[in-house]
């Protein structure tokens, strides 16, 4: 099998790539089309279109398939479990010449379901979570109504339909097709349903042109199912320090940082949002850029991160994130592994470096994946995690930096937390 992701950030495309590289499958994630992918079986391509207009991403995302098909290669749309970004016009630039949308963003494993067209995140609607306030405000939230705001007919599966006889499913889903629906949309609560799905689809593959729209949790199933002899999970070579870039500002993260300053006594450093917003112009650049680099160069773990302030305003994550990036470029050499929450950061800590596309090796949980560049710039290839903003268990960012040091987590006693032997006497050389 052969797959081409289409994503519209780093961290989606690689948590979207990385149970393929878990089945198996030679894998790479790459910032740019132009980029050599070599003879690997799953492609995914970051178009970095989120914060595009619906039409520029639309029409970004419609070249990245042109130039990177090839023969007989299935096509999946990564789009965000919680419908963020320009996912629907893309969709639609893609759908006259990949034919039948099959629309799922359910991730049940982390919370995200859909029913009746509509997605819920553990149970509630999607309108009335922070994430979803934060950048959409008073936007409709209904699958169907964004899909057909983009010109495309849809038609709904519902859960009985799903899970009934499934020859009847195979001939419904090829009425629908004939009938000249564009996007089908599939409701799912269980990774259970998104498996029947993924079944099907696959096998209709060969008779009706068909591509997936979908978050992780359906491309798990997919993987799953196209799985070959797995690929040992490699533990990161790593000499030196720990670089923890925080970018997003979403309370998911926040929550991650806490757990992984208690858990590991990392260092930390919060640079203010004026400082970035200035760059080099601001009075404290040279100051922040000199502390950033003191504590690498010392071999000292690093949290890194982005700080709110009043005049916060979401459109201008990119920018900020690639002048925090800026900052570390000096230093980047030191750092032996990279982990790096929200796509826009880590798309501005790689760009930064000249590192342009990622061999996905092995996932440390549900969409945090671990990878090696391929090549750089200078010849630096450190371990690099990526992990949506908003997104993953409390622990995610604390599982990372253990992956990073090879260590196990501490174990619990009923004296409380029990120092872990396998990070005694660590040092960094």
């Amino acid at each position: 099998m052969t797959l081409l992701i289409i994503a519209d950030d780093l961290s989606g495309a690689a948590d979207c790539a990385i149970a393929f590289a878990g089945a198996g499958m030679s894998t790479v994630v790459t910032l740019d089309a132009s980029h050599d992918t070599g003879d690997a079986s799953v492609v995914a391509i970051d178009t970095d279109t989120r914060r595009l207009s619906a039409d520029a991403a639309g029409q970004r995302t419609l070249s990245a398939w042109q130039v990177l098909r090839r023969p007989r290669q299935h096509l999946y749309k990564k789009i965000d479990s919680t419908l963020r970004g320009n996912w629907a016009a893309e969709v639609a630039a893609l759908q006259p010449q990949a034919g039948l949308a099959i629309v799922a963003p359910a991730f049940p494993a982390t919370g995200r379901t859909t029913l009746e067209g509509r997605v819920l995140v553990n149970g509630q609607p999607l309108e009335t979570t922070d994430t979803w306030k934060l950048e959409h405000a008073e936007r409709s939230a209904d699958i169907a109504s964004m899909l057909e705001g983009e010109g495309l007919r849809t038609a709904k599966l519902n859960l009985e339909l799903l899970r009934g006889d499934s020859i009847a499913l195979v001939r419904h889903i090829a009425e629908i097709a004939g009938s000249g629906v564009e996007a089908l949309i599939v409701d799912a609560q269980t990774t259970a349903d998104l498996h029947i799905l993924a079944s099907v689809t696959l096998q209709m593959t060969e008779a009706l042109a068909l591509f997936w729209v979908g978050s992780g949790g359906l491309a798990r199933e997919i993987a799953a199912l196209s799985e070959q002899v797995a690929v040992p999970a490699q533990a990161p070579e790593k000499f030196a320090p720990t670089l923890v870039l925080v970018g997003s500002l979403s309370s998911v993260s926040e929550r991650q940082c806490a757990l992984l300053k208690e858990r590991s006594g990392i260092g930390e450093l919060i640079v203010p949002p004026a400082v970035l917003r200035h760059g080099m112009a601001h009075a404290d650049w040279a100051g922040w850029e000199m502390r950033i680099g003191q504590c690498l160069r010392r071999g000292e773990d690093l949290l890194l991160r982005i700080g709110r302030d009043d005049a916060f305003d979401p459109a201008e994550g990119a920018r900020l994130s690639t002048l925090l990036a800026a900052l570390v470029r000096p230093h980047f050499a030191h750092v032996g592994g990279l982990v790096a929450t929200g796509g826009e950061t880590a798309r501005a800590m790689l760009g930064a470096v000249g590192i342009g596309s990622l061999q996905l090796l092995c996932e440390i949980e549900a969409g945090v994946a671990f990878g090696r560049p391929i090549a750089s710039r200078d010849g630096h290839r450190p371990g690099v995690v990526t992990k949506a903003g908003a997104f993953g268990t409390d622990h995610a960012l604390y599982a990372a930096w253990l992956h990073m040091n090879n260590a196990v987590a501490p174990v619990e006693s009923s004296a409380g937390l029990v120092t872990n032997p396998a990070l005694q006497g660590k040092n960094h050389e």
